[in-house]
């Protein structure tokens, strides 16, 4: 599967961004879908994931209550909407996904879209 993720942007803290991962292949509803994010002079972490049906839906506490992670497999689409944007939330998203991720790792998951930089100034 492969994946293009867009959306990111500069926004002022308090603000909202949408980030979309497009996704190519047919099996696109088969796979847990993620988003991982890199941030300065920082390792990529972990900040949402949701089920292939969507079901299920895990954050990184920093994020809860501020980010919503959903899908729409008719459209091979995964979404984050990020809202109440603090600086901290300033890195590179990336959105990943796996069959069958055993964790919440990066090296738990197979494919990876090329990134996309959100910005948030305070």
């Amino acid at each position: 599967v492969q994946l293009q993720a867009s959306g990111g942007g500069l926004v002022q803290a308090g603000g909202s961004l949408r980030l979309s991962c497009a996704a190519s292949g047919r099996t696109f509803s088969s796979y847990t879908m993620g988003w991982f994010r890199r941030a300065p002079g920082k390792e990529r972490e972990f900040v949402a994931s949701i089920s292939w049906s969507g079901g299920n839906t895990y954050y990184v506490n920093s994020v809860k209550g501020r980010f919503t992670i959903s899908r729409d497999n008719a459209k091979n689409t995964v979404y984050l909407q990020m809202g109440s944007l603090r600086p901290e939330d300033t890195a590179v998203y990336y959105c990943a996904a796996d069959q069958a991720p055993s964790g919440r790792y990066p090296g738990d998951y197979g494919y990876w879209g090329q990134g996309t930089q959100v910005t948030v100034s305070s």
